[in-house]
């Protein structure tokens, strides 16, 4: 794209004008899952906040989603409950451990009672009948309050222990099944992701919009690029960080912007060798960004851009 070249006022040298327009590059807020909107809070041309709502989703069918986590939360939690607690109420243990008390006096009069036969039969005062029937009533009822026992530990134990892991495995999933559906319910309200100014709508209130589909056009700021070419005669004169003139009908004047990109290759390079001349026709794309009041000029305007008297 050739140059156009004006003369310099300052000291009479051409002072090339560049060939370009306004670039927006843009960002487009959709929805993770398919929906209808609800709520469709910005039109084109408003200005937004980062985190200010966009749009909504209908939610009704999450809220239901939300409701059934939260029941079989519920159900998984009180299942837990159930197999931690004692297998027998507390009234029938207490049953059991008078028993268990019974059940140790009985041991200690039978205690008691053999050693007496011991030494009675030691001394010659009693029969070794008498003796083995003192052993048998003392194992006896060791044995009884030793089966007590047992039944006061089994009735206060919960649930096995494989039993139990497998009800903390279903709590920690249905408190994770709900924490999804609280944040697909979140999803559903999209918010601006950074400051900028809505360049399009694409859907409306009461919209189908399926999964992943760009709602609107937001410009964040500083995303506004001024896009020209450069010929290579002109190349040398341009360094990044150079401020430049932007130029068009009916813009505000004294448009700058800086020079924040140099393309390294030359645009539409044909594959041959070229002449001098030749060469003179390639373009370099440079960008710049906006100093200033970047909103100043619209997304795909066509511009003129000329290097500053203190660039040049």
């Amino acid at each position: 794209m050739p140059a156009l070249f004006l003369t310099n006022i300052k000291n009479d040298a051409p002072s090339p004008r560049f060939q370009g327009y306004v670039e927006g590059r843009m960002i487009y807020p959709s929805a993770e899952e398919g929906g209808t909107i609800s709520q469709m809070n910005v039109d084109a041309g408003d200005d937004v906040q980062r985190n200010q709502t966009l749009f909504r989703q209908d939610t009704t069918l999450k809220d239901t989603q939300r409701q059934q986590a939260e029941a079989r939360l519920r159900e998984a939690q009180a299942r837990l409950r159930n197999v931690r607690a004692p297998q027998q109420r507390p009234e029938e243990i207490e049953v059991l451990r008078a028993t268990e008390r019974r059940a140790a006096t009985a041991v200690n009069l039978s205690a008691l009672e053999l050693a007496r036969q011991r030494e009675l039969f030691r001394k010659g005062v009693t029969s070794q009948a008498l003796l083995e029937q003192a052993e048998a009533a003392h194992q006896r009822d060791s044995a009884a309050h030793a089966e007590i026992r047992q039944q006061i530990e089994a009735a206060g134990i919960g649930g096995r222990k494989n039993e139990i892991q497998a009800a903390e495995a279903a709590v920690d999933a249905a408190k994770a099944a709900l924490a999804e559906v609280d944040r697909r319910l979140t999803k559903a309200e999209v918010k601006a992701p950074r400051d900028g100014r809505v360049e399009d709508v694409f859907y409306s209130a009461g919209e189908m919009v399926p999964a992943g589909t760009p709602v609107l056009a937001l410009l964040p700021g500083g995303n506004l690029r001024i896009r020209f070419f450069v010929p290579v005669p002109s190349l040398s004169a341009l360094s990044l960080g150079d401020e430049v003139l932007v130029m068009c009908d009916g813009c505000p004047p004294d448009i700058k912007a800086r020079i924040a990109f140099i393309a390294r290759e030359a645009e539409f390079t044909p594959p041959v060798i070229f002449s001098e001349e030749e060469r003179s026709k390639l373009v370099f794309k440079v960008e710049a960004r906006l100093i200033g009041n970047e909103h100043a000029l619209p997304v795909g305007l066509p511009v003129t851009v000329a290097p500053t008297v203190d660039s040049e």
